[in-house]
């Protein structure tokens, strides 16, 4: 390693323990991850809330007598492929909760003043090899170092270079989505058939008026029908939309931080 280079080396190398100390990408890391749990815990909210106002419907069943024989419809069961379907969502979404909850509580051991000083501490010993040993450090040093940096600056970085990509492609999707599946609870709820009429009619009228519910059975089944297919195309971009958020994206960013860190650390040979 030659003159310039080392100098490079050394500012490079104070710069991070600066910003290990510093603590505003440990600020910025805690607001972004709170406003995911924010999201996460809202979108399983309202998936638990769908879940409910179907099985309700499911449960839903219309006992009409027609010249006394007696019929029982139950249109709400055309609602059961989304109720499962919306029951792995929340499943899904519970789980990004608690990926959220543990990312938290890595930036508190990564911010832990002990992993900053430790950082340091190798830091400052690598400054002190490169001036006495031509740039030339051990193994040991260079892996303890990038290990070190991972611990205290990984967690953080992919979480605002996340969340920066979720607000700028995927937060209008989301928003859309969300404001959807609470749109088709209030449907459902509106479409669901009352307790069941089965009251006996003393007269031929009365059986004959019977034949006609007082609520419009088509319409129902077509209302039903229609928030399954709206509702199964925002439930599948809401998982992938926090499986993005919380899986495909950090680990990719993690990835990237890892090789820029492997490359700054470990000497080519």
């Amino acid at each position: 390693m030659n003159i310039p280079k080392r100098y490079i080396f050394v500012v490079l190398s104070l710069s991070i323990v600066i910003l290990a100390w510093f603590g505003s990408i440990d600020t910025e890391a805690n607001s972004q991850v709170n406003a995911g749990l924010k999201r996460a815990l809202a979108t399983y909210a309202s998936a638990r809330t769908l879940n409910a106002v179907i099985s309700v419907a499911q449960g839903t069943e219309l006992s009409i007598q027609p010249f006394g024989f007696g019929v029982n419809l139950t249109p709400g069961q055309v609602l059961s492929p989304i109720n499962e379907l919306v029951e792995q969502f929340s499943n899904v979404m519970l789980l990004a909760s608690v990926a959220f909850g543990i990312q938290k509580i890595l930036i508190l051991i990564g911010s832990h003043w002990f992993v900053s000083a430790l950082l340091t501490t190798f830091i400052l010993v690598g400054i002190w090899f490169a001036f006495r040993t031509q740039g030339r450090t051990p193994n040991w040093l260079n892996r303890s170092i990038l290990l070190l940096l991972l611990l205290r600056f990984a967690v953080p970085v992919t979480l605002i270079g996340t969340e920066f990509l979720f607000n700028s492609f995927m937060k209008s999707d989301y928003e859309a989505s969300q404001s959807a599946i609470a749109t088709t609870s209030t449907q459902v709820a509106g479409s669901t058939i009352g307790p069941k009429a089965s009251a006996m009619n003393p007269s031929m009228l009365d059986k004959i008026k019977g034949w006609s519910p007082s609520v419009d059975i088509s319409t129902s089944v077509q209302k039903f029908r229609s928030a399954v297919e709206a509702t199964s195309e925002h439930v599948i971009k809401l998982i992938v939309l926090f499986l993005m958020q919380t899986i495909v994206l950090p680990l990719l960013l993690l990835w990237g931080l890892f090789q820029v860190s492997k490359a700054l650390v470990v000497p080519r040979k």
